[in-house]
Parts: C-alpha cells; structure tokens; sequence
C-alpha cells in the first residue's frame, strides 16, 4: 500500500490499483496541483511540510470516515511534501462508490477535511524572490481522555 505522506513524486496509477472494486461504477479523482498565482502574486514554486505520523494518522482517520458517513466503497488520501513546482499534484482523494453522486460527495468532504485538519504546511515560492508560509492547521496538544467517574 501506498504511504499516505511522501516525498515521492505522486502515483496515480498505484492509487488506482488499490482501490480496485468491481462493483463500483463511479470512480471520482480529486487532484491537488500547485498554481500558478495567489492573491494576486505570481508563484513560481511550493514547499509542503507535514508532521508526517501525525498527517498519516489524520489521513488515514479521513479515509475512515469517508467510508462511514458515505455510500462509498474505496477511500483513499495521498499528499506530497518537498519542493514542487508549478502544475506538479500535491494531494489526491480518490474514492469509488456505486454512483457518482455519492462519490463527488465523500471525495468534497475528503479534500475539506484534509485541508482543515492535516498538520501539513505551505511556503509559496514567488517570482521576485520571497516566500511566505499560508495559513496552515496548527498542532494540537492530545485531548485528554474523559473516563467515567
């Protein structure tokens, strides 16, 4: 299997035969890429950064819950850390489902979650130079565990 954080360049393919199923007639792939411009900027580059146990536990808990919450069959999350450079995929969310609706739905929620809750970073790279991190999610201390008194 796949790692779900890599340093690698990303396989699509690989992906694909993973998540092989006969019986799904909807396979829906969403891919990251690294852009040209934001807000205004020209980029030229992207550097990601993740806590990588930490990113492939919360993946991995994603690609779970896509599989509850959905009508889906095959779940799964890949993202790149490194330098990237422009047009290159930084993540993909495939998930195959019996119809596509359900697909397009669990695929939305994958890729919106990952970018809520994964401990990954960005350093956009512009022309002139300079660089600056983007917003990211922040670690967080483990919660506490409640037990019953």
């Amino acid at each position: 299997m796949s790692k779900w954080i890599t340093e690698a360049p990303l396989d699509l393919n690989a992906l694909l035969q993973e998540t092989e199923d006969p019986a799904s007639g909807a396979l829906v792939i969403f891919t990251g890429t690294v852009r040209n411009e934001n807000d205004g900027r020209p980029v030229q580059g992207m550097t990601y950064e993740a806590h990588t146990a930490l990113a492939e536990k919360v993946l991995r808990q994603i690609e779970a819950e896509v599989l509850e919450r959905f009508p889906v069959r095959r779940c799964r999350i890949q993202h790149r850390i490194g330098a990237l450079q422009l047009g290159e995929p930084s993540v993909y969310v495939v998930v195959r489902a019996g119809h596509r609706a359900e697909a397009f739905q669990a695929a939305r929620y994958g890729i919106d979650e990952v970018k809520k809750r994964a401990p990954i970073w960005k350093e956009e790279h512009y022309i002139t130079g300079d660089s600056r991190y983007l917003d990211g999610t922040p670690l967080q201390p483990p919660q506490k565990e409640e037990y019953p008194e």
